[in-house]
């Protein structure tokens, strides 16, 4: 054989060589289970491209899947609780039952705030009452060890007000500084049921829109008595005239003559439809027009009269209606329930701006966890100004915590402080709590 000729089989068999070694995917490292195998089923994997056959690919990043929002688990209880019971006293008086439910003993400080005017009467456990720095109301506190695992009564009773008045005093427990509070409670007296009196108003009779309809219902009933009087009176003489001729036309032979009845050929007298004179109709009408007109301006005058012009312009806020109330008063708005127990501040000095510290109870009432936020809580102040949350202020009294960090979780309840920095000696009047931008929110009355 020619060299040229062998020289060339041997180029094609190296050349059909590397393309049989082109041809043969690359074995897996380790052999996959057989078992496993046949579990596993047949995908026709697609064909990679002639980019992706390359060794230095890189892994692709992972698909963009939204990790799932988890509700944020409720606030550990507090060592210290404490329940608020009114007692079935003809005078306002209240059971306050503080609970230590830890396994060590704990100093804490009770305080009862007073609705403003009222004065008590009996304090046990050596509860002292004093008046709050810059309020009407007062308030009774104790200081109290609380032995672990125990439960402490303490009982007030408050000077008889005013009759059939209900009387609202919060308690809270807070740290034995008095600063930081452990929990709250609140609780409501009234006085014992009486027979309920019927609804105070203006008797019927001395309504203007009832006076005007009945004015106007006589004159048409006179009206219409004396239309059918005088129709009636006109219709005699015709009718008279009528039997005495015996229906017979004039210069009739049998005019005069009596008849028998009934006498069908007799012509029917023709009786013209008489018409209400115009002055009547004119009184028919003036009437029902000053009935209108009363009861048109009856109604706008109640509904003016129901405006209340005292409500800041954030009462009519986009979801839910806004709720007004006083201290230790739970109300709720839109996804919150709010109650104010105690608002505290600090005593006027030559400082141009004080502290004000309301302590607040949130409740989630919605099945899913809510956050909300500090510049939507406001305390008006007498001057109509109002002042959002101090939030660094804030954040020192909850020990360095962040409360609007967090959303409140779903079902549960926190008791914090809230602290609103104040121009002046004169204490905030309401506070604006809401859970929203577009939430009626609560305000609470300042004593």
């Amino acid at each position: 054989m020619p060299a040229s000729t062998r020289h060339h089989k041997a180029l094609a068999v190296f050349v059909h060589c590397l393309g049989i070694l082109a041809a043969v995917p690359a074995l897996p490292a380790v052999a996959p289970d057989p078992a496993a195998a046949r579990a596993r089923p047949a995908v026709a994997a697609p064909e990679p491209s002639p980019s992706e056959s390359s060794p230095a690919r890189l892994p692709s990043a992972p698909p963009a899947v939204p990790t799932p929002t988890r509700a944020l688990p409720p606030p550990a209880k507090p060592p210290v609780t404490v329940a608020v019971a009114p007692a079935p006293t003809p005078a306002p008086a209240y059971r306050i039952h503080v609970r230590n439910t830890g396994n060590a003993p704990v100093d804490t400080t009770i305080r009862q705030e007073l609705p403003a005017g009222a004065a008590p009467s009996v304090i046990t456990a050596g509860g002292r009452a004093s008046r709050m720095a810059g309020h009407s109301a007062s308030e009774v506190t104790w200081r109290l060890k609380l032995p672990a695992r125990s439960v402490t009564t303490l009982n007030t009773s408050l000077a008889p007000g005013p009759a059939g008045q209900a009387v609202t005093a919060p308690a809270c427990a807070f740290t034995s500084d008095g600063n930081r509070p452990y929990d709250c409670a609140t609780a409501t007296w009234n006085a014992a049921p009486a027979a309920a009196p019927g609804p105070a108003g203006t008797p019927p009779w001395k309504q203007l829109p009832v006076l005007l309809g009945a004015v106007a219902g006589v004159l048409l009933l006179a009206g219409a008595g004396w239309w059918l009087w005088r129709r009636q009176r006109r219709r005699r003489p015709i009718v008279a005239a009528a039997l005495a001729s015996g229906g017979a036309p004039a210069g009739d032979p049998r005019q005069g003559r009596g008849t028998i009845y009934p006498r069908p050929a007799s012509p029917r007298l023709v009786d013209r439809r008489r018409r209400p004179p115009v002055w009547l109709l004119t009184v028919v009408a003036l009437a029902v027009l000053a009935g209108v007109a009363g009861l048109a301006g009856w109604t706008a005058t109640r509904r003016v009269a129901a405006i209340d012009t005292d409500k800041q312009p954030t009462s009519g806020a986009w979801r839910g209606t806004g709720a007004t109330g006083q201290v230790g008063v739970p109300l709720r708005e839109t996804a919150f329930e709010f109650t104010v127990y105690r608002v505290a501040c600090s005593a006027a000095g030559a400082a141009s701006r004080r502290q004000c510290q309301a302590t607040v109870g949130v409740r989630n009432l919605t099945p899913e966890h809510q956050a909300w936020h500090g510049e939507l809580q406001r305390a008006y102040l007498p001057g109509g100004r109002w002042v959002t949350i101090d939030e660094p202020a804030t954040r020192t009294a909850n020990l360095g915590r962040d409360v609007f960090a967090q959303p409140v979780a779903a079902g549960s309840r926190l008791v914090l402080p809230l602290v609103f920095s104040v121009d002046g000696r004169e204490p905030p009047k309401q506070l604006e709590l809401r859970s929203g931008v577009f939430s009626a929110g609560v305000r609470v009355d300042v004593p």
